[in-house]
């Protein structure tokens, strides 16, 4: 099992625990369970758009 630290919206950092196999829609599940929020919210409203560019951070020994 891994510990996940994401960043939400406001800032406020969410630590969700996952299994390094579950798929990116586990996490999100796992993290609106957690949260309180829901699918509804879109990669507009994270200024995501055609040619963005996103950092993501795995811990140490995972690669892709």
């Amino acid at each position: 099992m891994i510990e996940v630290v994401l960043n939400d919206r406001l800032g406020k950092k969410v630590r969700v625990k996952c299994n390094e196999d579950d798929t990116i829609r586990d996490l999100k599940t796992l993290v609106a369970v957690q949260t309180g929020t829901s699918d509804h919210i879109t990669l507009k409203d994270y200024e995501i758009h055609d040619g963005a560019t996103s950092l993501v951070t795995l811990p140490k020994g995972i690669t892709s």
